[in-house]
């Protein structure tokens, strides 16, 4: 029996794969849409790849067709996006739009737009609600573009209902800005001391693909107008990361350097999860509109995305193999060892 027609907009992303794979397996006729097509060998023999550009106007219309009962968009970004969703309401039943917990800004105006800013920090309430100010919606970033995605849908009412997944820092494979690499390339290396600002305690608030994905599916089955966090069940602080993945690849534990405030220079401390305030979201709005409960957790869902990290980077420029990641963080960046080491000389840290 089957649960009704969906429609995926980024299918061969990372976040798409998953849920491609979740709503088919609850019983979805999926329609996996992609620019270059193809299917994914964990997919059920039943979905059906099509090849869609969604900044095409017509490529979209024609991907919806006659209509469908959900459709879920896992690449859209700014208003223009959301006018395209809109423009199909009349054939589509209900949406599930994938945003970013990036998108909350403090009561001082901080978001993750000013975090490079001297004091440019945000300092929320923790966990984050929904219920938290958000951006002002615009083109000028990541985040206003987020914000007037979500803006322009919302006001849409019962026209088109949208479930809105702000969803946290994806992890899990076939990301394109893995941030396990950081540490994961460190074991690869030999490199055994960890040098951590903000004492390692630094918490982002991770959500695995396969928690996302489920969220997708809830809101699939319970249509309605809403924002919900989407984050895994705990957030670890960037030190019990570090055991974690040493602990997947079979590595004794790392030495770690832990140091108070920020990193000294940008290639000495920093990690993809250091932040000076930590980034906790609420989940008990998904628990209590879908009642969701997560598929899996950091430290189990980690061996997975490890055994895949390596085996794409093993012997390879990391940089070639992501370029994505590389054209946000540096090599020196993410891999200053001369620059950590002389530090470390320097110093003589205090570790533990």
């Amino acid at each position: 029996m089957t649960s009704g027609s969906a429609v995926v907009i980024g299918a061969s992303g990372q976040i798409g794969r998953a849920a491609v794979r979740a709503l088919a397996r609850d019983g979805w006729e999926v329609r996996a849409a992609s620019r270059r097509g193809g299917r994914d060998d964990s997919w059920p023999a039943g979905v059906r790849p099509v090849t869609a550009d969604r900044e095409d106007d017509a490529a979209l219309a024609g991907l919806v067709g006659e209509g469908c009962d959900v459709l879920l968009d896992c690449v859209a970004y700014g208003a223009a996006h959301a006018e395209q969703l809109t423009a199909l309401a009349d054939r589509i039943g209900s949406a599930v739009v994938v945003s970013s917990c990036a998108v909350y800004e403090d009561d001082r105006g901080r978001s993750f737009a000013t975090m490079g800013e001297p004091d440019g920090s945000p300092v929320y309430p923790l966990p984050v609600p929904e219920s938290q100010p958000t951006v002002r919606p615009g083109d000028d970033n990541y985040v206003s573009r987020k914000a007037a995605l979500e803006r322009t849908l919302l006001a849409q009412g019962d026209r088109l209902p949208v479930t809105l997944l702000r969803a946290c820092a994806v992890h899990g494979p076939y990301s394109p800005l893995p941030r396990e690499l950081h540490f994961v390339k460190r074991v690869l290396d030999g490199r055994r001391v960890r040098v951590l600002a903000y004492g390692g305690s630094s918490r982002f608030h991770p959500v695995h693909v396969d928690n996302l994905a489920e969220l997708v599916r809830l809101a699939a089955r319970r249509p309605g107008s809403r924002v919900l966090n989407a984050a895994d069940p705990q957030a670890p602080t960037v030190a019990e990361i570090s055991a974690a993945v040493d602990a997947a690849m079979g590595a004794p534990e790392s030495e770690i350097v832990r140091l108070d405030g920020a990193p000294p220079s940008s290639d000495v401390g920093d990690t993809p999860w250091s932040v000076p305030h930590p980034l906790v979201y609420d989940m008990t709005a998904a628990e209590r509109e879908l009642g969701y409960r997560p598929v899996t957790t950091y430290e189990e869902s980690l061996p997975a995305t490890v055994e895949w990290l390596t085996g794409r980077v093993e012997g390879r420029d990391w940089r070639e193999v992501f370029p994505m990641m590389a054209g946000v963080y540096s090599d020196e960046k993410l891999f200053g060892y001369a620059a950590e080491d002389r530090w470390l000389a320097g110093r003589g840290g205090e570790q533990g």
